[in-house]
């Protein structure tokens, strides 16, 4: 019974619960309304330059009225500071609302800014400068608002000022001094004057730290002035003690823009020591004063006349190298034809003809050489270089007999891979190579079609390495350029930004320019070479005894591949420089890397042109340099294991090449390589003590180790940052080492330099000093932070257009050029001397 009265009331309960639940809802509403009613808003009349001293709580909210007169001719920024006295205001901030006509500003106190890993910084004293709406009318009063509230019950007294900044505008050429700090950043407003559509913008501090932001924005409202958002919009550098931007008139249509400087909240992005983490994830941390003086100065940057004077001045200047060959080339074409004239004057014959002491005969082959030599062997040089060879061991042969054998050789058919795999020539080979003095004779062989087309794929392998390696590139450096534009971080690339003059959508034109010096110079020298090779070509058809017999052998295919390594390189250094940073910095020394290896190959071809190695090796060993050049770029940097790694492999390396070149690749590495070793460490140093067979190439070698040991074991002890400037460094000081050989070896050997030759030298040697003064200037480096590096910058030195760097590329183009020119005239003077009175060294 009493379960079926439950039941039948059951329902009533429920509906009675309900209406006490939604009247209790009700009154809870109502109650609260009630108290928001309560809350008391005042709106007081505010005056400028006048402050405030007031304490608000969640009950009241006070909202100061301000009105100012603005003018379109003039502008005046407004300028809102805060401080927040109350202790423990980081519980119950306080927020500042300021409503302007067409925009508004709202900002808590104590401001909280964020740092790497969610460091909270608060500051109590926050000032912020009102965006300024434009006007159209000549004056006009306008109002805005600052309202002031909280949520919490406690009273919270705080200081409010509103005051006019005077200096708002930035004058031309005009410095102006300020102080910024994370809460209290900075902006101003500059508008073009008539006739100038590019300035450069420059913000210098004499602080490195603390590390701040310079920002070039629209005059739009919001304006972006805090750390946490000063990247949302335009352009931006980080700054230790220097920033300049360059800013186009036609990049703001309003012609004018603002300067935003900002104070970030840590160091880290400029370099800078990072703070210790907190105890606590929310834990606040004391910033510390963060206060920095800086001061702004706008300049005009240079006009269009100077770009044009910097173009005409840079093509000037390399087409007055095409304008000096071509006088050189009419100069020796006259005295090719006095000489031509002289040969067919019968008073002028030759003593071989006439039976008079005078001047030797000179081929028709040397009539074509661009550069001749200076004067003609005479008969007594050709005596006493006859005497030199007997010193050095030489057995005199007649010239009949190595004339005959030699044309024999020449005219023959047989091909390069038959004549190294015979055995009986291969014997020969062994019994030659492995005298213990050598000529050119010994080491010049083979057919000379087959080693010419050998060495014509060094060219045509690093045209088609240059075609596809620069596609890529140049797609990406555009892509950089892209980025730069759109996102307006100028930290991605590691510009002279005191000297970068933009052009349409790149930025530093000059830098781009000053690299044209590397192509047309790689054109000329191109052209030279191919001169040499057509009348080298005509001399053989005619079956000139000097062009076959004679002088170092002509191959032109190495030649042909460093004119054409010394072109890309330009290019490739322009592609670099429109975006310079780490990581495509490959970009400006994978060629570097090229042309050094094509010089010492082409050294050791001038005496060696029968061993030289393939294009194929080569390349593959140049593939390897540029991808190590690569790993240590990316991993290199304070990596021991890959510094030990690196260092192993260099040292292997370098005494796995000397063993080459000591037995002329008459060696073999294979399982037996330790036991040979053995037997003649037992033989040579332990049974009987005998120097080296090879004194002149062990005293190489013995040096080539030495600079390599050094150097490696300088990378294992410092392990410098910048890796691929280290392994340039190896490449060049094994060149150097190896020209430097060479050339007291030719001199050695009683052979001599001719004018030609020797001008070269010097001039190269005296362009390559004054460019590496240049080089060593370090106007930015990408081995710092951006900050750091813009410390490094400096203003154009020349024509207000190039800069140091710019130089450097001039300087060492022509001195690359000359390098070349050296290494294709400093063996002219052996044109008319038989090939086996030519030592090997």
């Amino acid at each position: 019974m009493v379960l079926r009265r439950c039941c039948k009331f059951g329902p009533v309960l429920v509906w009675f619960r309900l209406g006490y639940v939604v009247l209790l809802w009700i009154c809870v509403t109502h109650l609260r309304c009630a108290r928001a009613e309560t809350k008391t808003v005042v709106q007081k009349d505010a005056e400028f330059d006048v402050t405030y001293n007031d304490t608000v709580t969640s009950d009241n909210q006070t909202i100061y009225a301000f009105n100012h007169t603005v003018s379109r001719n003039k502008t005046e920024g407004v300028r809102v500071t805060v401080d927040v006295l109350s202790e423990g205001a980081e519980s119950s901030p306080i927020l500042f609302v300021v409503r302007q006509k067409q925009a508004v500003l709202s900002f808590q106190v104590p401001l909280i800014l964020r740092g790497l890993y969610q460091r909270k910084y608060p500051y109590a004293h926050v000032g912020r400068t009102l965006c300024q709406p434009p006007t159209r009318s000549l004056t006009e009063t306008q109002y805005f608002f600052v309202d002031v509230s909280t949520l919490s019950s406690l009273g919270t007294h705080y200081q409010l000022r509103i005051s006019r900044v005077d200096s708002f505008t930035l004058h031309t050429d005009k410095k102006f001094s300020f102080t910024a700090s994370p809460s209290q950043p900075q902006y101003f407003k500059y508008v073009f004057p008539d006739g100038v559509d590019t300035v450069i913008v420059k913000v210098n501090s004499e602080m490195t730290f603390p590390c701040s932001v310079m920002s070039i924005q629209d005059i739009q409202c919001p304006v972006y002035d805090l750390d946490n958002n000063v990247a949302f919009i335009g352009m931006y550098q980080t700054m230790t003690k220097t920033a300049a931007i360059t800013v186009q008139r036609k990049d703001f249509p309003s012609n004018s823009f603002y300067v935003v400087v900002v104070v970030k909240t840590e160091d880290e992005a400029c370099g800078g020591p990072l703070r210790f983490y907190p105890l606590r994830p929310d834990e606040l941390i004391d910033a510390g004063n963060r206060s920095k003086t800086l001061d702004v100065v706008v300049s005009p940057a240079i006009s269009s006349d100077v770009y044009v004077m910097g173009m005409l001045f840079c093509l000037g200047i390399f087409l007055s190298f095409y304008l000096l060959t071509f006088l050189v080339a009419c100069v020796e074409n006259k005295r090719m034809h006095r000489r031509r004239e002289g040969l067919l004057n019968p008073a002028d014959m030759s003593p071989a003809e006439t039976g008079k002491p005078g001047v030797t005969p000179v081929s028709p082959y040397e009539y074509g050489s661009f550069v001749d030599n200076a004067s003609t062997l005479s008969s007594e040089a050709i005596t006493d270089s006859i005497a030199s060879d007997a010193n050095y061991g030489y057995m005199e042969r007649s010239l009949e007999s190595v004339a005959g054998r030699s044309r024999q050789e020449s005219l023959s058919s047989i091909e390069e891979d038959d004549y190294d795999t015979l055995a009986d020539i291969d014997s020969d080979k062994n019994i030659v190579r492995t005298k213990k003095y050598l000529c050119v004779s010994d080491l010049a062989r083979k057919d000379k079609r087959v080693l010419s087309k050998k060495y014509q794929i060094y060219f045509w392998n690093i045209a088609t390495i240059g075609v596809f390696y620069a596609l890529p590139v140049i797609q990406l450096v555009i892509t950089y350029q892209t980025v730069v534009n759109v996102t307006g971080n100028q930290d991605i690339c590691y510009y002279n930004f005191l000297c970068a003059h933009p052009l349409g959508n790149l930025s530093a034109f000059n830098n781009i320019l000053s690299n044209l010096g590397y192509v047309m110079l790689g054109l000329l020298f191109l052209l030279i070479v191919l001169q040499r090779d057509v009348i080298h070509s005509r001399a053989l058809d005619r079956n000139d005894l000097n062009a076959l017999e004679c002088g170092i052998p002509k191959h032109f295919g190495l030649f042909y591949a460093m004119g054409t390594a010394l072109m890309m390189e330009g290019l490739l250094s322009a592609c670099y420089h429109v975006c310079p940073n780490y990581t495509n910095f490959q970009f400006d020394t994978s060629f570097m890397y090229m042309i050094a290896g094509l010089c010492v190959l082409k050294l050791y071809q001038k005496r060696h042109p029968d061993i030289n190695a393939s294009a194929y090796t080569a390349y593959a060993c140049l593939a390897a340099v540029i991808f190590f050049s690569v790993l240590g770029v990316v991993f290199g940097k304070g990596n021991m294991v890959f510094w030990i790694v690196f260092s192993v492999l260099h040292i292997l390396a370098t005494m796995l090449l000397s063993t080459q070149l000591y037995y002329m690749g008459r060696w073999r590495l294979d399982s037996g390589i330790l036991r040979r070793i053995v037997y003649v460490i037992y033989t040579d140093c332990i049974r009987q003590c005998s120097g080296p067979m090879y004194i002149d190439r062990m005293v190489l070698l013995v040096m080539g180790n030495i600079v390599n040991w050094s150097l490696a074991a300088y990378g294992l002890l410092k392990t410098p940052n910048d890796f691929a400037s280290y392994l340039l460094a190896i490449a060049i000081c094994n060149l150097l080492l190896y020209f430097a050989f060479y050339i007291i070896m030719k001199l050695r050997s009683g052979e001599r330099i001719q004018c030609m030759a020797m001008v070269c030298i010097l001039f190269t040697a005296v362009v390559w000093g004054f460019a590496l003064f240049f080089f060593f200037q370090g106007l930015s480096t990408w081995q710092k932070t951006p900050a750091e590096s813009r410390e490094h910058n400096r203003d154009c030195i020349v024509l207000s257009f190039f800069d140091d760097h710019d130089i450097w590329h001039f300087l060492s183009s022509i001195a690359m050029f000359g390098s070349f020119l050296v290494l294709l005239t400093m063996d002219d003077d052996l044109n008319n001397v038989q090939r086996d009175k030519i030592f090997v060294f």
